[in-house]
């Protein structure tokens, strides 16, 4: 009886519960540090330095993430596939970025800043890729239950914003203990946690439950082991031919140049709401209003397959991109409403779903087998990677040639880039043709 109990399979919600909490980890990580950054370097970096410097560190530090995301692939595809297990890989990289988190949130100057937050970028990025592969490997029916494991990463997102953005700044109002206290770099003697190095601590200690975690997963042994080593099957540049076609090339270009103006969004949004006076306008801090954007990220996920039947391929490619339109002229014109303010936030469903989703459906539909993960790699490369880079050098650049004065010129600033992505939506709807079929749908 013994032994049939333990040849009894374990009940499928296990392993999802299990995968759950490490994607709500993963990405509560990320979401603690990533989204007060700008501004916690616009506190720090500002009172010896004019706003065009101070808007370079900014780019800069967003910027590592691309780079990051450049390199992943090599380390996920030399090292994760061939010689060691998944989880255990998990774990050691965790572990080696906490400390790495810990000790950008102690930097006090923006060159030791950088490198230390470049090596953490290079720790956590490959351990994206690597979540999905440790749950593809334990999951009996991936592409009905791994949706529904992901979905815990938004919402580790969500509570990160919500953490750092209403519960660190209500514990600060009572008094951190002094050890936590004496950590604390920026503008301490407020209560605004976003403003200090607060959210980089406890993205630290979040990675360090997460990396000890990982070495309790079940294995996940390297799949890659033997096989020869292609850099251009790594980097996705084995799927350039694709490009030979004129719908796909121009779907590549289009993904290229609409993340310039994106990487905006993550780098000034946040620090932008927060400089309008979000928290006396809604009485919530700017990170937490962020997290409304990850809120409508769920809901339009979940209207997806419908808005896809109904609409097709293109449709939806044009809505994401003119979401970012409608976005930046609702913060060019809403600094004193709070309701354009939260509606751009918002729009971030729409933005994200509509465009990277139904993009990577249709790279997946048009590559051939043998191509699909070196052409979702490519696209990859091209929008969290080269356009994601470009936009976080480009924007400090905008907005120094359009500073009149001391004040910082938002309006403007936003305006430039609603325009450079109408700019690129128009002549997606223009150049796109494409007569492939998706399921029942014409791609047009």
């Amino acid at each position: 009886m013994n032994a049939a109990a333990k040849s009894t399979p374990a009940p499928a919600s296990a392993p999802m519960t299990r995968l759950g909490i490490m994607m709500f980890l993963e990405f509560f990580v990320w979401g603690a540090w990533a989204v007060p950054m700008g501004k916690y370097l616009a506190t720090v970096f500002s009172a010896d330095r004019s706003k065009p410097a101070v808007d370079m560190i900014i780019g800069q530090a967003y910027g590592t993430s691309s780079i990051a995301a450049i390199i992943a692939p090599l380390f996920v595809g030399l090292i994760a596939d061939r010689f060691l297990p998944g989880q255990i890989v998990l774990g050691v990289l965790h572990l080696l970025g906490a400390a790495l988190l810990y000790a950008v949130s102690q930097a006090t100057d923006p060159v030791s800043f950088y490198w230390l937050l470049l090596a953490s970028g290079l720790c956590y990025m490959p351990t994206l890729a690597l979540v999905n592969s440790v749950s593809f490997d334990q999951l009996s029916e991936p592409q009905k239950q791994f949706p529904l494991v992901r979905v815990w990463g938004t919402i580790g997102w969500i509570a990160a914003g919500i953490t750092v953005g209403s519960l660190l700044p209500r514990l600060m109002a009572g008094g951190l203990p002094a050890g936590i206290d004496s950590l604390l770099l920026g503008d301490a003697a407020g209560t605004d946690a976003g403003k200090t190095n607060l959210p980089f601590l406890v993205a630290a200690a979040s990675s360090v439950i997460l990396g000890l975690y990982c070495f309790t997963l079940p294995n996940s042994p390297p799949k890659g082991k033997g096989e020869p080593v292609s850099m251009a099957k790594l980097l996705g540049l084995d799927a350039v031919g694709l490009m030979k076609s004129p719908a796909f090339g121009i779907f590549a270009a289009a993904s290229f140049l609409i993340c310039i103006p994106l990487a905006v969004y993550y780098s000034k949004a946040n620090e932008y709401i927060s400089a309008m006076n979000i928290q006396e306008m809604l009485g919530l801090g700017s990170e937490t209003v962020m997290t409304f954007g990850q809120m409508s990220e769920i809901g339009f996920m979940l209207l997806m397959p419908l808005f896809l039947a109904r609409y097709g391929v293109k449709t939806m490619l044009l809505g994401g991109m003119l979401a970012w339109v409608a976005r930046y002229v609702l913060f060019a014109f809403g600094a004193d409403s709070a309701w354009m303010l939260l509606a751009a936030v918002l729009l971030h469903g729409i933005c994200y779903d509509f465009f990277f989703v139904t993009g990577q459906l249709y790279t997946d539909h048009v590559a051939p087998k043998s191509l699909r993960a070196s052409a979702q790699g490519l696209i990859a490369l091209l929008t969290y990677g080269a356009g994601m880079y470009v936009g976080n050098v480009v924007f400090p650049l905008v907005a120094g040639g359009l500073a009149t004065t001391d004040e910082y010129p938002w309006k403007p600033f936003w305006l430039t880039f609603a325009v450079a992505a109408a700019v690129v939506m128009v002549g997606f709807a223009v150049a796109f043709r494409d007569p492939l079929k998706l399921g029942k749908q014409e791609i047009t």
